[in-house]
């Protein structure tokens, strides 16, 4: 599904695509198509319940795309009023967690608007969240979530989360916003995160399957030790702690992982590589 840009929308507000041409295509055709064929390819088992979080990773698409079609093939029967994508920041290291100012993001298949009344909620008298394009100028891991959500729902509103201090203490105040601004809505919050980075596959494989069995155990308390420690290795291991103990809050009560890989896996070179996997966290 492409959308029709918004003639009236006032520019200046508007987030554009960063990373289109470079990470996935940017042409609207080619990438609806693209995007389109990743997830006829998924023929996965939906799992039982209501899909109220999504761990998706964030890389080029040839290398990760099929993982973030995987996460989101599992979701695709949910009914959502609205999608809060929660990132790492790359490029810019600030303290906190800044909300896009602006009216909305835009890709080549057209622009989500940002939820104005969630972003007020979330960042009304709290020191930690605030309103700011800090993290958001170039970023890649929120816009290359977008087509797949297109694809999906249309042009269902969304809230952009950058995190710039992932914190164990910070991710779950973050969680415990989330949880609170949401009550009552039809949510999905996406965790954007690759896995470990730049090790041999089968080394990758070894770390990468620890955050994969903690994730298979819901264990949010784990999953900040081991970033903690530096036995786990996830950039944006806080979003998925954020994530998750939201999605805790909201009932959530398992989580099934759809896929796990690495770069290795999609791109052929597997002297350095990049961890990937997509999960869904359900709500009986």
């Amino acid at each position: 599904m492409t959308l029709r840009p918004d003639r009236k929308t006032d520019t200046g507000a508007v987030r554009r695509a960063a990373v289109a041409g470079q990470f996935y295509s940017a042409d609207p055709v080619t990438l609806e198509r693209d995007v389109n064929e990743m997830l006829g390819r998924c023929y996965g088992h939906i799992p039982a319940g209501v899909p109220v979080a999504l761990v998706s990773p964030h890389a080029g698409y040839r290398y990760s795309g099929p993982t973030a079609a995987e996460g989101y093939s599992a979701v695709r029967s949910g009914k959502f009023d609205v999608v809060v994508i929660v990132a790492p920041s790359h490029r810019e290291y600030f303290d906190g967690i800044s909300i896009f100012p602006g009216k909305s993001y835009a890709t080549p298949m057209g622009e989500l608007s940002v939820d104005d009344d969630l972003r007020r909620a979330l960042t009304v008298d709290d020191r930690f969240i605030r309103v700011s394009e800090e993290g958001h100028r170039d970023e890649h891991a929120v816009e290359v979530q977008l087509p797949f959500i297109i694809a999906l729902f249309g042009a269902l509103p969304f809230l952009p989360v950058v995190m710039g201090d992932q914190r164990g203490g910070l991710c779950l105040h973050l969680g415990t916003r989330l949880a609170a601004a949401l009550a009552g809505r039809r949510a999905l919050i996406v965790a954007s995160t690759d896995l470990s980075h730049y090790h041999p596959s089968d080394v990758a494989r070894r770390i990468d399957a620890r955050f994969v069995a903690l994730l298979e155990q819901f264990d949010v308390q784990g999953i900040i030790q081991g970033l903690d420690d530096g036995s786990l290795e996830a950039c944006g291991g806080g979003p998925v702690v954020a994530a998750l103990s939201a999605a805790s809050a909201a009932g959530a009560d398992r989580v099934v992982v759809r896929r796990a890989c690495n770069s290795g896996d999609t791109g052929g070179d597997t002297s350095s590589v990049v961890g990937y996997v997509s999960a869904v966290a359900m709500a009986s």
